[in-house]
């Protein structure tokens, strides 16, 4: 190899961590965008990572079971990540209407208190804020119009319907005829006007802390998900690019076939698109969708990257994913007309669950590299298995885990089977206890030929079983856990930065 092609390859070898907003460190129940989050961006550049990936960033819902990917909105941010150590700053709270709030524990989130919490305070700086013309903020509305004003019409709707679902509201709204939702936005002006304002503060909070990364030479890689949520703003103001009846109840839904995760499937419950008219439309909602969020974000992680080749379609009424089908997807029209505007570079596709080669001819025509994980490397084929270090291509990103998976620690001690550990073992050459295993997965990933390696903070911080993120397939305490800021301690950093260091990703 040349020393320019040596050079180009050192350039192209990173690594990152991967950790939610959530579990950020904060004394307001949750992780915000304020202090917590910039130290934490302080301990990835001094531990050499350039990147760092977070879950979406959209509205969550405690009847939703605070999903990041379960959301009214593709497009508005969750207001809940508001700092109020950043709004006493800015004068819009004082010091006693952020410190007036319940205990919170520390190591995970109690999201109904945390949310009563911030919608209170939220309330008390709007008041504060005021109907002041504020050129910012008229700018910002003006600027994100073409979803902010159904987003905030939307929830002013739902809080004035008592919370139920926008398919079951006087068919007028319903079915947005122009003269209702003319009086309604008359009647629901201050509501609209506050939830504006939250939205405001969203992204002028994440935007320094987005600059603040930049400054750092850190990258942020962002999250969107395949579906959106029945009851959604979206839906609601683009009813016909899903399949859905009548009175705007899904026909279909979407999951996915038994699998890994669940011997019956993942029934999601999200309405299914109706490609034909996406294409009509020439993909307008989707290419909204790309801009918005590589405003946010300097990489997107587009999830269930297969959904976009064909999708698992559910009868409505169904209570498994078993009796369902798959639908082809134009996917290479629709991810002509993406790349034609974004850059492939930006992209990463999510590709575990069933994989298939037209899924894999859509990836290689389109260059976008997918994902590698290390927990499935080691079944009793490694001459095959696509996931094992050796056998990565450098156009990948290889990951311990995800979100959905156990912690490296908490997978050898509770998942593997015997002869999984022994293969891990027999890879590593040598004996290694469970207090050290995710260390080595930590090295492996670094070691990898794939060019990004991204690790779960908690492999990093070689947490067990309790630590993890989400249990798919499953309802209640998931999304919660979060790290206290000893965690991170200066052995850790130093840690991540020598090996970081030693496998060329600095």
């Amino acid at each position: 190899m040349s020393a320019e092609k040596h050079k180009e390859q050192e350039n192209k070898r990173g690594a990152g961590v991967l950790l939610h907003i959530t579990s950020l460190p904060s004394l307001y129940g949750i992780g915000d965008f304020g202090e917590g989050a910039y130290r934490f961006v302080d301990f990835l550049a001094e531990a050499k990572q350039k990147f760092w990936q977070i879950l979406p960033l959209n509205p969550t819902a405690t009847v939703l079971g605070n999903s990041p990917y379960s959301s009214v909105s593709a497009f508005a941010g969750n207001t809940i990540f508001l700092s109020p150590e950043l709004l006493v700053r800015d004068g819009l709270l004082s010091r006693g209407d952020a410190d007036s709030h319940p205990s919170f524990p520390n190591n995970h989130v109690d999201y109904h208190t945390v949310t009563e919490y911030k919608n209170r305070i939220l309330r008390l700086a709007f008041q504060k804020f005021g109907h002041r013309a504020d050129k910012d903020f008229q700018k910002f509305c003006k600027d994100n119009a073409a979803w902010l004003d159904d987003y905030s019409l939307f929830l002013a709707l739902k809080e004035n319907f008592n919370g139920v679902a926008w398919n079951d509201w006087p068919a007028e709204v319903r079915d947005r005829k122009k003269v209702a939702l003319k009086a309604w936005r008359e009647k629901l002006h201050g509501r609209i006007a506050m939830e504006n304002f939250f939205q405001y503060l969203f992204f002028r909070q994440w935007n320094a802390l987005k600059d603040y990364c930049r400054g750092k030479g850190v990258k942020i890689i962002g999250d969107i998900p395949i579906y959106v949520t029945c009851d959604s703003a979206d839906v609601w103001a683009h009813q016909g690019l899903f399949k859905l009846d009548k009175d705007g109840k899904p026909s279909f839904m979407a999951g996915v076939p038994p699998d890994y995760f669940s011997t019956t499937g993942q029934l999601w419950g999200n309405p299914v698109y109706r490609w034909n008219a996406l294409k009509e439309q020439k993909y307008a909602w989707w290419l909204q969708r790309f801009e918005h969020n590589l405003k946010l974000f300097d990489i997107i992680r587009v999830d269930h990257f297969r959904g976009f080749v064909a999708y698992w379609e559910v009868p409505a009424g169904e209570v498994t994913a078993v009796n369902g089908r798959w639908v082809k997807v134009p996917v290479s029209d629709f991810f002509k007309v993406i790349t034609k505007r974004f850059s492939k570079e930006q992209i990463i596709a999510e590709d575990l669950g069933h994989i298939t080669d037209d899924v894999r001819a859509a990836m290689a025509q389109f260059g976008f590299p997918g994902m590698k994980l290390l927990l499935f490397a080691f079944d009793d084929k490694p001459a095959t298995n696509p996931y094992i270090p050796h056998n990565q291509v450098e156009n990948c990103v290889v990951y311990s885990g995800t979100h959905d998976n156990n912690t490296v620690k908490g997978w050898f001690e509770k998942e593997a089977r015997p002869e999984d550990r022994n293969r891990v073992l027999r890879y590593l050459g040598r004996d290694v206890l469970s207090s050290d295993i995710a260390w080595e997965f930590v090295k492996l990933a670094h070691m990898a030929v794939a060019n990004t390696a991204i690790l779960p903070l908690q492999d990093i911080l070689n947490l067990g079983e309790e630590s993890r993120m989400n249990r798919p397939a499953t309802v209640g305490n998931n999304w919660q856990w979060r790290i206290v800021p000893e965690m991170l301690s200066p052995w850790i950093t130093a840690k991540l930065r020598e090996i970081t260091e030693t496998c060329g990703r600095t």
